[in-house]
């Protein structure tokens, strides 16, 4: 079992400090900020200070761990960059493999049941975004009407690794959008909801309606939905913000209408 403790380093404050400073997505710093505390002494840590950190490790899943030595990872990339240290205690380390799930889209009959009132509307607005555009939740949330070009109808939003992106928006997305406040897209006034905020509230909502899923299901739909309609790796995962059609080749694996066509033509 390992113990958090008290937050105490000082280049693992000065990091978290950076991180507030630099728009980086406040999910994104809890979860860092978690890793450095089971650590304890990341600005100092030897190489063996971090292995015997990454076995305490050993009973998480693939995924947890992954995600894990990525964060830390990420700090020592900045202290190196900073020239708060010279060395990357954790290179010896192999990240676990993580295998990629087929995904999993919220239905076209859930999602009618859900735009069709049984949300109120900040959630319908944010439903609409991950079912019709693809945002990630932490992008929804944070999304300005300022950011969106109504009449080109397209959004600027921002998203992993700080990289802005243009998402192209539909007109029935738009329709459920509007009318344009002139501040935060889902809530309508200045108040910003943060990602795991609006992540619960989706999730609870989705339950309470009898919808089988979670937000991320609703970007799952539109992944599967936009390859199938484009056979387009590179295309679909710019839109999503993708760092590599890797990631996007999910939907591919997914694709039925794709197996079909496989199937049919192997047969000829």
């Amino acid at each position: 079992m390992v113990v958090l403790v008290t937050l105490t380093d000082p280049l693992s404050l000065a990091w978290l400090d950076w991180m507030d400073g630099s728009r980086i997505p406040a999910h994104t710093v809890a979860r860092r900020r978690a890793v450095l505390r089971g650590l304890g002494n990341a600005g100092t840590a030897t190489r063996g200070d971090v292995e015997t950190w990454w076995t305490s490790r050993a009973h998480l899943s693939a995924a947890t761990r992954a995600n894990d030595l990525a964060c830390l990872r990420a700090f020592y990339r900045w202290a190196i960059r900073w020239e708060h240290r010279d060395d990357d205690p954790s290179i010896r380390l192999d990240a676990p493999k993580v295998a990629n799930g087929l995904p999993h889209p919220t239905s076209r009959t859930d999602l009618r049941k859900l735009l069709e009132g049984a949300l109120p509307p900040d959630l319908t607005r944010a439903v609409a975004l991950g079912a019709y555009a693809g945002l990630r939740v932490s992008e929804v949330a944070a999304l300005d009407w300022r950011d969106v070009d109504l009449e080109a109808r397209r959004a600027r939003v921002l998203g992993k690794g700080q990289k802005w992106r243009l998402v192209a928006l539909g007109v029935i997305l738009i329709d459920y959008l509007l009318p344009d406040t002139g501040r935060n897209v889902v809530t309508g006034t200045d108040e910003v909801y943060s990602a795991a905020q609006l992540q619960r509230r989706v999730n609870r909502a989705m339950k309470v309606a009898g919808v089988d899923g979670t937000f991320h299901s609703l970007r799952h739909r539109y992944g599967t939905l936009a390859y199938q309609a484009t056979l387009d790796l590179v295309a679909v995962g710019r839109q999503m913000g993708h760092s590599s059609p890797v990631t996007t080749v999910i939907y591919a694996a997914a694709s039925d209408d794709t197996a079909d066509v496989i199937a049919e033509a192997v047969a000829r």
